[in-house]
């Protein structure tokens, strides 16, 4: 085979096979074919599309360039759950130890974020001593023991997608519905999943901003994943304003841990009850997603959903004291609110604009090295739809910098009051099986 006359293939509009794919990506990996034939390459992808068989091989081809992850030896189906991003997004937190409460193994492989916040780990490790340096075998120790357990991600999975992901960063090919959905799947399925569970958002704040995008991805994984052999489903879920009220590490860390407790915000919960129960049933601990969304349900009500979290940040090294006792947690030195200017409802809360204000304050990463600040961020008064008075407080901004000023004006300009009632968006615009 030679690279260039299989990119003139896929430029000319016709369908790689996957003897083609495998062998594109194994040179890839290798160092055989060089960055700008790849480039060519993904850009004929990103006009020309891929069917379902080629994103499907694609797919598995970049699991089998590296490690895959073998789970076989923890005990019941292991459900995984995977989430396109967004402002506020503490699902990760909630569902961990809200599905290994009832049962279901909970083995996730996670990352640190770059953008508005930090990624799941990022925001465990505002609990002093919370590690996720732990060897693979305790990995799996751990999680036949509690139920649950984290460990950061490991550079010899699926080497081959994250060469490629860096090369579709600078060659403008990111927003291509294979590409994308082939770089998601690859890593769940070699982190070892037996079913995974989608949370695509819409929206503002997306990466997808409009529904038929986000529809379209969706039905390209689960494609995917009917098709290699994983039970797969995704729901797709609003992102027009940020999930929940924290956006900043230890903040959203606090709102889970109120979540768990019962106390969380509505549209945090129900997406965690809505998740989790399609978890649940995946996993096969309930016949039904009603029986599933009852037994998440009574895992918060009896404190066995908070029990498990506990359990599962001292078996990390975490002091699980925070959870009875919030002020352990790193806190700002300053904040500050930002307050209505008018009578009237909500009507816009840009949720891209407010991540980039957290991200102003230091709660993410523009690039891998930035160091994060756990303590600051911004916690939300209101959502689209809430009735507000003149100088009643929309925001407060936790901050280690006297001066906010930038941080308040992004804010201000983020949030759009009208003097007309305004409907409150969906939280689920459809489930795809």
């Amino acid at each position: 085979m030679r690279m260039v006359d299989l990119i003139a293939k896929k430029r000319d509009g016709k369908a790689l096979t996957k003897e083609e794919i495998e062998w594109i990506v194994r040179g890839y990996t290798n160092g055989d074919i060089p960055d700008y034939q790849m480039s060519a390459l993904a850009m004929a992808i990103y006009f020309r599309g891929m069917t379902e068989e080629e994103t499907a091989a694609l797919t598995m081809a970049m699991v089998h360039s590296g490690e895959m992850l073998d789970l076989s030896s923890i005990r019941g189906v292991k459900v995984d759950k995977h989430s396109t991003g967004g402002v506020g997004d503490t699902t990760t937190l909630v569902l961990g130890p809200l599905v290994a409460s009832v049962g279901v193994p909970v083995a996730k492989m996670s990352g640190r974020g770059l953008g508005h916040t930090g990624g799941t780990i990022d925001k465990l490790e505002s609990v002093p001593g919370f590690h996720v340096e732990i060897s693979k075998d305790e990995f799996i120790r751990l999680v036949n023991e509690n139920g649950i357990a984290i460990i950061g991600q490991t550079g010899d999975l699926t080497p081959a997608d994250k060469k490629l992901y860096a090369l579709r960063d600078v060659t403008a090919t990111v927003n291509s519905i294979p590409l994308i959905a082939s770089s998601i799947m690859s890593k769940k399925i070699a982190a070892g999943a037996d079913a995974i569970v989608l949370d695509v958002k819409t929206g503002a704040g997306a990466f997808m901003k409009k529904l038929d995008e986000a529809r379209r991805l969706a039905r390209v994984m689960v494609d995917i994943g009917k098709r290699v052999g994983r039970r797969t489903m995704a729901v797709i879920s609003d992102m027009s304003q940020p999930l929940g009220y924290a956006v900043g590490n230890a903040l959203e860390v606090k709102e889970a841990i109120e979540t768990l407790k019962g106390n969380g915000p509505h549209d945090l919960t129900e997406l965690c009850l809505t998740l989790g129960s399609h978890m649940v049933y995946l996993a096969e601990k309930a016949p039904s997603l009603d029986e599933a969304r009852r037994l998440l349900e009574e895992a918060i009500r009896s404190g066995a959903a908070i029990a498990a979290f506990k359990t599962f940040l001292a078996a990390q090294g975490g002091d699980a004291s925070v959870v009875d006792d919030l002020d352990k947690l790193p806190k700002a030195a300053y904040t500050s609110t930002v307050t209505a200017a008018a009578d009237g409802y909500v009507a816009e809360m840009a949720a891209d604009d407010i991540g980039t204000a957290a991200m102003w304050l230091g709660a993410g990463r523009a690039k891998k090295e930035d160091v994060i600040d756990l303590a600051v961020g911004i916690v939300l008064h209101k959502k689209i739809g809430d009735r507000v008075q003149k100088g009643e407080a929309l925001a407060t901004i936790h901050s280690n910098r006297p001066d906010v000023l930038d941080v308040k004006e992004k804010i201000e300009a983020a949030i759009r009051l009208s003097p007309q009632p305004v409907a409150r968006p969906p939280l689920i615009y459809e489930t795809i099986v």
